[in-house]
This record gives C-alpha cells, sequence and structure tokens, in this order.
C-alpha cells in the first residue's frame, strides 16, 4: 500500500474529530509557531499540515508571510481547505499533496524560490521515511533558512507506565516515536550542514528543535 493511499485510509474517518481530540497531547505546536520567527515576505511550508490548524494560527501570527501546506492525505486536506474557507485563507494559503521525502515546491506551489522555513510538526513520527524527509528539507530551504521540528519525546521524567500507554496507543494510528531522529539532527550540525538545537518539553514528553541551514562554504575558504 502506498503512502498515499494509507493515510487516506487512517484518516478519512479522523479528520472530522481530530483537531478536538489532538488538542490534548499534541503539545509544543503553538511554541514551534511563536519561533518560526518569519519575516514579512518569507515562505513558510507546513509539510504535514493536517486539517491546517497550525497554518490558520500561522497567518494570524504572521500577516505577511506566504504560507504554504503539504500533506500526503487527500481526505485531510479537504478538512484542511474547509478550514481555510471558513477562516477566509483560501486565497492566502496554498494547499497541496506530496510526500516529504520528493516534494517539488516550485512546481507544487509555483516558486521561483527556495523556502525560506520548513515545519514538521508531529508528522515525522507518521513518516516511515523521516530521514529523508529532513534530508529534502535540508535541500529546499535557502541557506540560513530554518527548519522547525515538533514532535513526540523520550518520555524521560514521566512515570512508565505513561510511556508505555502513549506508545502504545500512538501505535495505533501508525505514529511511532523515534529516539534516532535527535541523534540524526546532532549529526547534520557535526558534518557542517545546520545549526541545530533541541529543547526538551514537559518533561520530555515532547520536543522542539531547529535546524538553521549552512551557508556555502565561500571559494577562498574552500581554496
Amino acid at each position: 500500500m502506498d503512502a498515499h493511499t494509507l493515510m487516506d485510509r487512517i484518516y478519512r474517518p479522523q479528520r472530522h474529530i481530530y483537531d478536538i481530540t489532538r488538542k490534548y497531547f499534541l503539545l509544543g505546536r503553538d511554541k514551534v509557531i511563536d519561533d518560526i520567527g518569519a519575516a514579512d515576505g518569507e515562505t513558510v511550508c507546513e509539510v504535514g499540515c493536517g486539517t491546517a490548524r497550525n497554518l490558520v494560527k500561522m497567518a494570524t501570527r504572521y500577516p505577511n508571510a506566504h504560507l504554504l501546506g503539504l500533506d500526503a492525505s487527500a481526505e485531510m486536506l479537504k478538512t484542511a481547505n474547509d478550514k481555510l474557507a471558513r477562516n477566509g485563507l483560501a486565497e492566502r494559503v496554498k494547499l497541496a499533496r506530496g510526500l516529504a521525502q520528493d516534494f517539488d515546491a516550485a512546481t507544487l506551489f509555483e516558486l521561483d524560490g527556495p523556502l525560506d522555513h520548513v515545519v514538521f510538526s508531529y508528522s515525522l513520527s507518521m513518516i516511515p521515511m523521516w530521514h529523508e524527509s529532513v534530508e529534502h528539507a535540508l535541500d529546499v530551504v535557502r541557506p540560513g533558512g530554518r527548519i522547525h521540528i515538533v514532535d513526540f519525546g523520550d518520555q524521560s521524567d514521566l512515570p512508565r507506565w505513561f510511556r508505555a500507554v502513549l506508545f502504545w496507543w500512538l501505535g495505533l494510528f501508525h505514529v511511532q516515536f523515534r529516539p534516532e531522529l535527535v541523534t540524526f539532527l546532532w549529526g547534520t550540525q557535526a558534518e557542517g550542514r545546520a545549526e541545530v538545537t533541541v529543547t526538551p518539553l514537559y518533561g520530555g514528553y515532547a520536543f522542539v528543535a531547529t535546524l538553521v541551514k549552512a551557508e556555502p562554504a565561500s571559494a577562498s575558504a574552500s581554496g
């Protein structure tokens, strides 16, 4: 089963109640929105935009930014389009269907340059090709551009029973905690490809991370 079909199967019944149920455990999303810091005219693309909940909030927080949303599920995009229309944002926010690991931002969103910001809000824990997705985000943002991530953490300061129950429940929805993700993010810094910050939230329940893409080495430095 391909990724588009799987996501449609998961979200066809869930999209109608997604925002109501997820607000209790997708913690830290508003912090990431505040941390984006998009300047006027900058492009912000949320990968795995779901119902457009975050995009609606970004539209208020950054009224002069260009907002884009990508999702693998056509079912979720139906809800996203409806929500944008209800909030008067149908013309301002562009949505497209695509996969995180290989989307063509220029073609899908009719852009003439790279992205300034890419946002992953609780989406990498659902993407089997998460490694490739982060790599692709680094490819499509400009030098000095930023990748913003919020996702489930290691629950290190929370009771073991809570962690066990949470991970079991998440597994029912094809969500998987990826401890190797943070290690990979630090690796991009060690390789000189990005400047990385990682901040645990709520006793390790979640974490937020920012990657600032490295500027290309100058000719004199390389020589």
